[in-house]
Order: C-alpha cells, then structure tokens, then sequence
C-alpha cells in the first residue's frame, strides 16, 4: 500500500495522537504530514522531527503558522532534515524565524538532496537570511537548488538584499516559481526583477502581488515581454497601482504563446510518481485570497489581475 497522508490544521495535539505520527513516520506509512497551525509541547516535536529524520516515504512537511515558534524547535528541525533524504516540500509560513532562525537551518536546508520546493513567508526575515537563500539558487553547471520558492511578507529585508536575490534569480539553473508577494518592493526592485525574468530560462511563475508597484513597473515588464523571449507563464500583479489597461497589455502578450504551451514537454515540477504528484499540491498561506494555479504544462500564460478563491489548493487522493 502506498504512504498517505496525515493533515491536522488548528489543533492541541495531544501525546497520544503525536505518538500515532510518529508510528505513521517510522513505518514509512505518510507522505504528506500537514500539523499547520497547531500546538504541540516541545518534547512532542522533538518526537516528530526524530520520525521525520528517521522517515524514507515522507514528501511533504506543512509546519505553517507557527509551530516551529522557537530557536530550539529551529534546531530540532535543523537536525531533522540534516538526516532526511526523502523530502520534497517544506513549509514554513508564518514562523517566527528571525535571521537567527535560518541561519540554524541554512546549513540543513542547503544541502539537503531532495528538497526543491521552500515556503518562508511571513518569517520575520531580514538580510542575512535572504543573503543565505540565494545562495540555495545555485547558477548553470552548479548542483541542483530550489525550484519553488516563497518569500512573502517579509518586510525586514532591505532592496540591496532584493537585489542580490534578483541576480541569483538571473543565473538560478532550477527556480520556477518565486512569490515575492506583499513585500514592499517597490518599483526599483521591480526593474531588477524584470531584469532576472528575462535572464532566466526556467522561471515560469512570479507573484508580486501586493508589493507597491505603479505603472513604472508594468511598462518594464510590458516592455519585457514585447521584445525578448521569455519561460513566463504567470504574472501576479493584483493588488498594485497599476492601470487595467497596462495589465491587460502584458496579459494579452503573455498569452499569445499559449497554444505553443499546451504542446510543449516539461520535467515535473517535483520528482515523484504521477499518483504522488496529485496529492501533493502545495498549500500556501497568504494575507489575501488569491487564485492560485497549480503547475501544469498546459496551463496558459497570464497574468492574474484579481483574488480569487480560498487560500490554497490540495488535491488529496485517498488511498
């Protein structure tokens, strides 16, 4: 029988039903273990983060909203990815990090083997962090890093560091999906951004929402997508003061590639089976509803001008 899945949102976790995960873990029985926004005592996820370093099965680990809520918790995860070689997807949003925080992980997080999709959302970052994650952007030749990654609403980080990660965004061999979303970038950092999209060969969705732009910007990226070719597929720009009618600009060249997109072959996103792949959608937390589109080859470039439905998507299979 297949691994499956263990997803628990908002709960007090008792030592009993902690005790049931981490059976779960050590028998390779779970694939995807979402505890996302509920509290556990610390000796308690010291007794998950042993399973999870002990697991072969596990892909996906939703620690959102606060469970990891301390230096020491950001060490008993730090140690349990050291020792995991399984996990794909890890997600962090909404934990108290701090750059303290990822500096405990970075060493964990970097060389993992496996991991290739990271949510670090509303973390309370700052620049030492964001220098650190750059360098999990590794540039053509370099060993294989992070395609997915999720930054949101970490205003403590300074445009210099923006900048450094908009230039290993330029020379990222991997990264496809990168949401900057309510940052307060700014229309400078934008430009810096346009710049890296236009390097990449491989980024397909950037997410801006939110992030203080103006038609300064949009022109940049109009421009962008007019005269050079580009792997763009989606473009958030919702919630920015920017004209529909720029948008729609940018929208309608965006979506003159699409029936060449429909036909065109792509390595999957993650590396798992295609029954896995289903299952594994990821859940991201964000401060506004937003439609969030799950990565497909066939799925038409646009850009998305509006919210939409519900904070994520997970497409669960029962097995």
């Amino acid at each position: 029988m297949l691994p499956a899945s263990i997803q628990i949102t908002g709960e007090l976790l008792s030592a009993a039903e902690v005790q049931d995960i981490c059976e779960s873990l050590k028998e390779d029985g779970v694939r995807l273990l979402s505890v996302r926004g509920c509290q556990l005592s610390d000796r308690d996820f010291g007794r998950v983060c042993c399973c999870v370093a002990e697991s072969h099965s596990l892909n996906q680990l939703n620690l959102n909203l606060g469970v990891v809520s301390s230096i020491n918790r950001t060490r008993h995860l730090a140690d349990a990815l050291r020792a995991n070689r399984s996990l794909h997807t890890l997600f962090l949003h909404g934990s108290p990090l701090l750059d303290a925080g990822l500096v405990t992980l970075n060493p964990s997080l970097s060389t993992h083997p496996s991991l290739v999709c990271l949510d670090l959302g509303d973390c309370m970052l700052g620049d030492t962090a964001l220098a650190l994650i750059a360098s999990m952007l590794p540039p053509d030749g370099a060993k294989s890093g992070l395609r997915e990654l999720t930054l949101s609403a970490n205003p403590g980080i300074s445009s210099k560091a923006w900048a450094r990660l908009s230039i290993a965004v330029a020379h990222s061999s991997q990264l496809r999906v990168l949401n900057l979303d309510y940052n307060p970038l700014g229309d400078q950092i934008a430009g810096m951004l346009a710049v890296a999209v236009a390097s990449s060969r491989t980024l397909e969705v950037l997410d801006l929402e939110g992030t203080g732009l103006t038609n300064q910007s949009a022109q940049v990226f109009l421009d962008m997508v007019e005269n050079y070719p580009t792997s763009l597929r989606v473009l958030v720009l919702a919630e920015n003061d920017i004209s529909p009618e720029l948008q729609q600009q940018i929208s309608d060249l965006l979506s003159e590639g699409e029936d060449d997109d429909v036909t065109r072959e792509a390595p999957p996103l993650y590396p798992l089976s295609p029954a896995s792949s289903q299952a594994l959608r990821p859940i991201r937390d964000k401060y506004q509803p937003l439609t969030w589109l799950p990565h497909s080859n066939s799925s038409p470039q646009m850009v998305l001008l509006t919210s939409g439905l519900g904070e994520s998507l997970l497409a669960e299979t029962e097995l």
